[in-house]
């Protein structure tokens, strides 16, 4: 089974009914997660039961991208069986962040800490993680398998290197916050739907998956957005939704 699963759409923080940023992608048994921002673990119970996973990517020190790290640590620390550590990939910053919330229990007694960006073997993928730009240190991920690559813009702004993890990919899932404004006028931290459908099509992505909405913003806008730069697939992920390969 090849699949993505979207956990939490929602940038900054989830609407009624949702939750911020987070993905479960599982290949042939492997499973790992991308990001767990505010709401989505209570997602990820619905697929792991008690959060058996295999290893976690966060991208950066928000919270809206890392706020559950701390529910899943808690989950395993307080397990009959805890088990091994767990494999973490993350930027400077995340294990401070989330560490803030755990007075008594030390995340490194359940996580085994690796830092981004950087490359490294995980499971069946190759993770090849670039530094994007954004308000604290963030890594664009982008994971190769055997039949599979999949690129993860997280919440950054534009940057040539988007083009690079996104090449050829079988899934772009690009941050799409802004609406009505371009880096030029806007903020150059983060990326609009417009941005993402033309990093897509320079990159040679097969389809597009926008995400990070800001709370209130019109999706469809933002998929007629993309579409217009990307003649390619254009899906705006929702809780829920799943994605096979």
């Amino acid at each position: 089974m090849r699949r993505l699963t979207v956990l939490g759409t929602c940038g900054a923080w989830p609407e009624a009914g949702r939750s911020a940023s987070g993905f479960l992608l599982e290949y042939d048994g492997f499973r790992l997660v991308l990001d767990l921002g505010y709401a989505t673990f209570p997602r990820l119970l619905e697929h792991c039961a008690d959060g058996h996973v295999d290893a976690v990517v966060i991208t950066h020190e928000h919270p809206d991208h890392c706020a559950d790290l701390s529910a899943l640590c808690r989950a395993r620390y307080f397990a009959e069986a805890r088990g091994a550590r767990l494999p973490l990939y993350c930027t400077p910053g995340v294990l401070g962040r989330v560490q803030a919330m755990e007075p008594t229990e030390d995340l490194l007694d359940v996580f085994d800490v690796y830092s981004l960006p950087s490359s490294h073997q995980v499971g069946p993928f190759r993770l090849d993680a670039t530094l994007l730009p954004h308000h604290v240190p963030h890594a664009g991920v982008r994971l190769t398998a055997p039949g599979l690559t999949l690129a993860y813009s997280g919440d950054a702004g534009t940057d040539p290197a988007l083009a690079r993890l996104a090449a050829g990919a079988d899934l772009f899932i690009a941050g799409a916050t802004l609406q009505g404004q371009s880096a030029d006028d806007g903020d150059h931290h983060l990326m609009n739907a417009v941005e993402a459908g033309a990093w897509a099509t320079r990159s040679g992505a097969r389809r597009l998956l926008l995400t990070h909405f800001w709370p209130g913003s019109d999706r469809t806008r933002s998929t007629a957005d993309a579409r217009s730069r990307f003649s390619g697939e254009v899906i705006a992920a929702e809780e829920g939704m799943v994605l096979s390969f």
